[in-house]
């Protein structure tokens, strides 16, 4: 789809979306979005000039079929796949992105830390239509035999360069943890829950120099403006649990992310932010605010947040109750929970669960952010209802095949997809039935 539009700017110095909005120039792919989102052409130019929205799109990725990431757009959804040591086959994880695809996620992440890192990343990309982000630092890890002490500035770059090569969109990076944020951590009760932010302390503490993501961030951003990879500028000091929210750690940590924010937009490259992590439900809305202040209006990308820390087995519930909060008060992109988090590897069917459970709370924060058109489907659905259109129902649900599953456990047959009842009334007891039974009898109610 891409390939035309990215083959015509082939001679151009920058090719960030980023940089031709700044230039007045609207891309084909910023036009796309706008159909897409109902925007004009124009409003996206100007947001993602000044930053507010991000068209994830690597030049190398040309099977993507572009989206957005921003106030301005539709709240979206990320699904988390990826191998690990005990468990890592290209096959699956490919299954896993048409999972991710079917169910509605927008944006695919590989966290994939197991087997041929290279190799499912190539497959991943090449079956997926959406964006794929990826967190490099795993993949540093690996090549270099888990010895975080062997980590090099260089070796991290030809990582970074390597998978920008491949086709990924968005790179999750650990910039803003800052060895002078070590003291904080240990006033916590769960310390560093972040993968990258533990391997980026377990360096920092083992030669006492600073982040080299830090470090060598103007060196990234190069790499970044050369392929149109986005940063989301990830959250190593994000809360694990209740206790641990919105601390001195994370807090600071969120200001450095501001400070990198400006620093990748002077080279016209691309940034959402980072979020937390577990929540109570009555900071949430404070978070999103400060992100908005002191990350300049950047597009905030959350994972969860997690409400409770007891739900264990139930975490894609207890984190999209927090998600739809964030989602209503600003946050523009929802990292999916399985009901696998802090318990296993998620598989297939755990993906399509986490997805539509955070497609839930994306479409409800879209309603509750008063967004064009977001009941239509909706009123849809009332009307569908009303009238026993079981096959309008199930056409209009976020998840059809559950739907009609769960249906056709009593009521399977098709003298059954007419039937003005269902399994949980029956024939006497319908409600809506009654309803329209009272008005049909009473003709003047409709008068009055």
């Amino acid at each position: 789809m891409r390939k035309e539009w990215v083959e015509k700017r082939e001679n151009d110095d920058v090719r960030t979306q980023m940089y031709y909005a700044r230039k007045g120039i609207i891309t084909e792919e910023m036009e796309y979005v706008a159909k897409v989102e109902d925007l004009s052409a124009e409003l996206v130019r100007k947001e993602i000039a000044r930053g507010r929205l991000i068209i994830p799109a690597n030049i190398k990725h040309t099977s993507l079929k572009p989206m957005a990431i921003g106030i301005a757009a539709k709240c979206k959804v990320n699904s988390n796949i990826g191998s690990s040591a005990l468990a890592s086959d290209p096959a699956q994880e490919v299954e896993k992105v048409k999972v991710s695809e079917k169910y509605g996620a927008d944006t695919v992440m590989d966290l994939s830390t197991g087997g041929d890192l290279d190799e499912i990343r190539k497959e991943v990309i090449a079956n997926s239509n959406i964006p794929v982000g990826t967190v490099p630092m795993y993949q540093i890890l690996h090549d270099i035999n888990n010895k975080i002490e062997d980590l090099t500035i260089e070796k991290m770059l030809e990582v970074i360069e390597r998978q920008a090569k491949q086709g990924v969109s968005y790179f999750t990076i650990h910039a803003g943890f800052l060895l002078r944020f070590m003291p904080h951590i240990a006033k916590r009760k769960m310390g560093i829950v972040s993968r990258g932010g533990s391997l980026m302390a377990a360096w920092m503490m083992h030669y006492h120099k600073e982040n080299p993501f830090y470090t060598a961030f103007d060196e990234i951003l190069d790499i970044c403006r050369k392929y149109d990879v986005s940063l989301s500028l990830g959250d190593s000091l994000r809360p694990g649990c209740l206790y641990d929210a919105s601390d001195e750690a994370q807090l600071g940590e969120l200001k450095i992310m501001g400070e990198l924010t400006l620093r990748a937009w002077e080279k016209d490259v691309q940034v959402m932010i980072e979020g937390p992590g577990h929540v109570p439900l009555n900071q949430i809305e404070r978070n999103m605010k400060i992100e908005r202040e002191y990350c300049h209006e950047a597009p905030f990308y959350i994972l969860g947040p997690l409400v409770t820390d007891i739900a264990a087995g139930y975490d894609h519930i207890s984190s999209a109750i927090g998600a739809a909060v964030g989602g209503w008060h600003g946050a523009s992109m929802l990292c999916y929970v399985t009901k696998k988090e802090h318990l296993g590897l998620p598989n297939a069917a755990d993906v399509r669960e986490g997805i539509i459970a955070y497609k839930i709370a994306a479409h409800a924060a879209d309603i509750a952010r008063g967004r064009k058109d977001a009941m239509k489907q909706d009123d849809a659905m009332s009307d569908a209802r009303y009238s026993f259109d079981w096959n309008k129902q199930f056409e209009l649900c976020l998840d059809p095949e559950r739907a009609k599953e769960y249906h056709d456990e009593t009521l399977p047959q098709d003298v059954f997809k007419e039937a003005e009842f269902c399994s949980m009334c029956g024939p006497k007891f319908c409600s809506y039935k009654i309803s329209q039974e009272i008005v049909k009898s009473n003709p003047e109610l409709i008068q009055a």
